[in-house]
């Protein structure tokens, strides 16, 4: 420094002590200067007072001699001092120089400058607060400096500042908001520290609202609470536990739909704090908020449906996730699905394209997020295009949520309780709102069919319950929407009704549109049909889900559905099959679950007697079928008490190739003789006078067994018939009133036998050209 130069008013000593490298001298120099300054204040005297605050600062505080930093900064506070309550009108002068010192690199004058800018503040008080961003910023940095006593100095300067704005009612919140949202993405913990501090502090001031500013820095604390340190982490758990409180007790003044996206992306965190916190706070928003949150649905199921399949390790998590996803699905209602009026086409390319339309729909709330199931949304926050709040009411978006639930389904990688909740959705989505799910139906179809080739029969059998709406619903009965295209299918959709009193004969078929039924038999839709083709597709082409899940497949969707619709279509189907040697095994194992399953029960006595055309009709669609496996014809006749039917085709077996398969059939079929399903056929071996047939049925099976274990079963139960002779009296069979149960002129059995023998043929002349034998045209069965 220039000794020549003036600094008047200061004098020579001063500034010669100013610039001394000893505290002591500096001090009594800054002394010095506090008496010639209140001199200055005693005479109004403000053009010197500016003048010495301006030397203080141009020639020592911003010197580039340290010493002469240093008594420029003891000078300043001197000067504050010497102010008092004055101070305010010179604070900026006061101030910059100072925050200027903060970054120093000597920790020592950092130090000084704490200590000279605590004194400024201290003579200030509430004079500061329109220069809190710059003392804010000032002391964000210094609170992570390295060195201890600049940091000690620092929480000293901050718990003063805290002090004044506490007792104050002046803050500018709005003005320090942008300037704490940039602050809280510091990774120093000690700079986080700071923030959350000051947070508190905010939140404590009854004056002070911050929660309308949550969204701005919601995301930030999320981020702190991730720190590693875990004071930091229980200084972020309080503060949000605050603000979740506040949220609680005034839910009408909080930008619910602002912060869903921010809470979305922290759910899904692989941070267990973070993570169980944010899926709190989404319990809350979707309980506290409702409808509200509507337009989020897909982001927030990406975020909740994973967390389903947690196991106890993670069990917190789990619970709170699971209360989310059914607290959403509560906000689905069936004012949520399309109006029931027919719709215009411009209506319906609005529906189809929901985006395009928006903009055109006054009052209603903007859509939600375009589903996707990927959970790295990356460092940003506004993943989806928030809903506005201020319109009413919130539309139901079903694309984004498809396509995630679609999504989750499909990933077999994921747990079976998220797969389970993904179809507990689906089904819901198809109760409350089947218009708009049926735009969905097609996309849906195929993954809904795969899924049942999952390992868990709790997913299949949700998945079943989702295939059984779908294919029942009145939504889904339209005119586009029909059977397969192909000249050989004979039932249309529109015929597979359940039976009601009076119905007409399907051997002729009316018009059955507008039929109504209750909610336990309920009409089948245009979507039937398609089900049951593509469920018979999958069993041609996954043998062991037939051998496996089949049979369980099958049972629950004769309790979902109707029976009599199951099989009347599958048979129907079976009936076109060209692979004769499926078309064989399914029919066995349709009907092994006819004679012996629960489920068939009311079925199995619509067809034990034949009474109904409706009855004799879907005796002779189940024949055509059941014709590709002979035991299992015959035991259809035996169910149906077309004993006389079954004799005849028993003849037919010594025309049959006969193979160890066969047999195996048969045997089996005389085990389900004894079972409790054949009770009345058994009883029926008392009344030799109008059940001949019966045992000469019977007696026809127990020739073509060889003598196993079978065969003396059956043979043991024909001995215990009475009067056998009578089955030799020709006049005593003629006589007889009743040579057939349930023989109606609506059925031609010699028809049937007919068709019996052709597909016998078919399969007769395949296995032949599988083995390359050429003599197959010779041993067709003949009438």
């Amino acid at each position: 420094m220039n000794p020549e130069k003036d600094f008047a008013p200061l004098t020579p000593n001063i500034v010669r002590a100013l610039n001394d490298k000893l505290y002591e001298k500096r001090k009594v120099a800054a002394l010095e200067i506090e008496k010639l300054v209140r001199e200055f204040v005693a005479q109004n005297n403000t053009v010197q007072i500016k003048h010495v605050i301006q030397t203080l600062s141009q020639e020592f505080a911003l010197s580039q001699h340290p010493h002469s930093r240093k008594g420029g900064l003891i000078g300043l506070a001197a000067c504050s001092i010497a102010l008092g309550k004055d101070s305010g009108l010179y604070l900026k002068e006061l101030i910059e120089p100072v925050l200027t010192c903060f970054n120093d690199a000597d920790s020592r004058l950092r130090y000084y400058a704490c200590e000279a800018l605590y004194n400024i503040v201290k003579v200030a008080r509430g004079a500061v607060l329109p220069h809190f961003n710059v003392l804010f910023d000032g002391l964000s940095k210094l609170a992570a400096d390295p060195d201890p006593n600049v940091k000690s100095g620092s929480e000293l300067l901050d718990r003063l500042l805290k002090d004044i704005v506490t007792e104050s009612n002046k803050f500018d919140l709005v003005g320090f908001i942008p300037l704490l949202r940039e602050r809280i993405y510091s990774n120093n913990q000690y700079a986080r520290q700071f923030i959350i501090s000051w947070i508190l502090v905010l939140e404590s001031v009854p004056d002070i609202n911050l929660l309308d500013y949550l969204p701005e820095i919601l995301d930030g604390l999320f981020q702190i609470l991730g720190d590693n340190g875990k004071e930091i982490r229980k200084m972020c758990e309080v503060v949000l536990g605050e603000f979740l409180k506040e949220i609680k007790k005034n839910p009408s003044s909080v930008k619910f739909a602002e912060m869903a996206n921010i809470l979305v992306i922290h759910c899904q965190t692989t941070d267990d704090l973070i993570q169980l916190t944010a899926m709190c706070w989404m319990r809350e928003f979707i309980q506290l908020a409702g409808r509200v949150m509507l337009p989020y649905s897909s982001g927030i199921l990406t975020a909740v449906l994973p967390c389903l399949a947690y196991d106890d390790r993670k069990k917190s998590i789990k619970e709170v996730a699971n209360v989310c996803n059914q607290s959403l699905m509560k906000l689905v209602t069936t004012e949520d699905d399309e109006p029931d009026e027919p719709k215009t086409t411009v209506q319906r390319q609005a529906e189809l394209n929901p985006e395009d339309s928006l903009a055109k729909q006054e009052g209603t709330a903007r859509g939600g997020p375009d589903g996707s199931c990927d959970s790295s949304f990356g460092s940003g926050i506004n993943v989806f295009t928030p809903a506005s709040t201020d319109r009413a009411p919130v539309t139901l978006h079903l694309d984004g949520i498809v396509q995630v639930l679609n999504c989750h389904l499909k990933d077999t990688a994921i747990g079976m309780m998220t797969r389970i909740a993904v179809l507990k959705w689906l089904y819901h989505l198809y109760i409350k709102t089947p218009r708009k799910m049926f735009r969905h139906t097609d996309s849906l179809f195929p993954i809904l069919l795969q899924t049942l080739s999952d390992e868990s029969d709790e997913v299949v059998l949700k998945d079943l319950e989702v295939l059984a709406e779908i294919a029942s619903s009145p939504a889904g009965q339209t005119d586009d929407i029909g059977p397969p295209d192909g000249p050989d299918l004979r039932i249309s959709h529109s015929e597979l009704l359940v039976p009601t009193s009076g119905r007409t004969s399907m051997l002729n078929p009316p018009s059955t549109k507008g039929l109504e039924c209750s909610p336990s038999t309920p009409t089948m839709n245009s979507y039937f049909y398609k089900f049951m083709i593509n469920l018979l597709q999958r069993f041609s082409s996954e043998r062991k889900l037939l051998e496996v899940r089949g049979p369980f497949i099958i049972r629950q969707l004769c309790l979902l559905l109707n029976a009599e619709n199951i099989f009347h279509s599958m048979a129907d189907i079976l009936l076109q099959e060209e692979d004769l040697k499926f078309a064989s095994t399914m029919v066995h194992t349709l009907n092994t679950i006819l004679l012996t399953s629960a489920e068939l029960f009311q079925l199995r006595n619509q067809l034990k007697d034949l009474k109904t055309l409706e009855s004799q009709n879907l005796f002779c669609c189940l024949y055509r079928s059941w014709c590709h496996n002979p035991v299992t014809t015959v035991s259809l006749c035996f169910l149906t008490q077309n004993y006389r039917h079954a004799y005849d085709l028993i003849q037919k077996f010594g025309d049959l190739e006969v193979t160890v398969d066969f047999l195996t059939e048969v045997d089996k079929l005389v085990q389900l003789i004894e079972c409790p399903i054949f009770t009345y056929l058994r009883l029926q071996l008392l009344d030799v006078k109008n059940n001949p047939y019966l045992i000469k049925a019977l007696y026809g099976l127990l020739m073509l067994l060889p003598q196993s274990s079978a065969f003396q079963l059956l043979s043991h139960r024909l001995q215990c018939v009475p009067n056998p002779e009578l089955l030799q009296t020709e006049d005593s069979l003629k006589a007889a009133p009743k040579s057939q149960k349930g023989d109606s002129a609506s059925i031609d059995y010699a028809e049937l036998l007919r068709h019996f023998e052709k597909v016998q043929n078919q399969h007769l002349e395949v296995r032949h050209q599988r083995s390359g034998r050429g003599d197959h045209l010779d041993r067709k069965v003949v009438l």
